[in-house]
């Protein structure tokens, strides 16, 4: 009897590339990289694309800081951080009544991935930080360089909500580069104006180096044509910016959260879970590259 290939044999191995990284470390960025993770479209992918990205990093030995800043707090539940009411979170960081490092949670993922959960509360910061001095750029102070320093952090991802209000433009004042992941499906491009012109008032008037690096197709699905067509409008519109990785459209994907997992935990060798380890090395050799600079490929 032959013990070939077939397609559980073929899942372990993918499960054990994820899960026993060694000899695959992914490089430390030139200088710190903090990302906006945005789209105002819901549904997209964005807190499953950041919480999966930043899993897949931290298990190839880089430092990574995940911000909610969802009201929902979505991306503290897939990372295993505690964020019920009462808990220290981006919204007392935010109004300034607590320091960065008071308010940084360990995920469950992975030792190297830390997380400033998002509580019910921040749905009310909006309203709040209308009156503040500064209120565009509360974020951007709290993750100061010495801030970042002292908890060592390569990489920020912060995780927008499906909004462009006030919080969104915190995220985008506070970060350099933004990750826009857009799924391959009908209205995919629908929208993106508006967040585009969005970031262009944001650079134009709070932040000169904010500029989009990476855009991250999402919901691949083979077999239609349309996600092919999308695909190649969104390459063919952004060019080298949108990463040579897809992610597959994936029950998996779906169902990690429900566990309070990412993807890597939850089902390390399925589809799903190897494309966002693929993207993350991707952003890995960008960062080291220096090739996420503007002109910078």
């Amino acid at each position: 009897m032959s013990l070939g290939w077939t397609p559980i044999a073929d899942e372990a191995a993918r499960a054990a590339r994820v899960l026993h990284p060694d000899g695959h470390g992914m490089p430390r960025p030139a200088e710190r990289r903090i990302l906006g993770v945005a789209n105002q479209k819901g549904g997209v992918g964005k807190t499953t694309s950041t919480v999966n990205l930043a899993a897949a990093l931290a298990m190839h030995g880089i430092r990574v800081l995940v911000v909610d800043l969802d009201p929902q707090g979505n991306a503290s539940t897939a990372l295993g951080v505690e964020h019920r009411t009462g808990t220290p979170s981006v919204y007392e960081v935010m109004l300034g009544e607590i320091g960065l490092q008071e308010a940084v949670a360990v995920s469950s993922a992975s030792p190297n991935l830390l997380c400033v959960p998002a509580t019910i509360d921040l749905a009310g910061a909006e309203i709040e930080l209308v009156s503040m001095v500064a209120r565009e750029s509360r974020l951007s102070q709290a993750l100061h360089d010495d801030a970042l320093a002292e908890l060592d952090i390569d990489y920020v991802l912060i995780d927008c909500p499906p909004s462009l209000g006030l919080l969104t433009v915190n995220a985008l004042v506070a970060a350099s580069e933004v990750l826009i992941p857009i799924q391959c499906e009908y209205y995919a491009l629908e929208g993106l104006g508006q967040l585009l012109s969005n970031i262009d008032l944001v650079r134009s008037h709070l932040n000169t180096s904010l500029h989009v690096s990476t855009i991250l197709l999402t919901m691949y699905d083979g077999r239609t044509k349309l996600a092919d067509q999308v695909t190649s409008e969104v390459r063919q519109h952004f060019g080298p910016t949108v990463l040579r990785t897809v992610v597959p459209r994936s029950v998996k994907v779906s169902e990690a959260p429900g566990y309070s997992q990412t993807v890597l935990a939850y089902d390390p060798g399925s589809r799903g879970a190897m494309s966002y380890v693929d993207a993350a090395r991707e952003i890995a050799e960008h960062g080291a590259t220096g090739a996420y600079r503007p002109g910078g490929r």
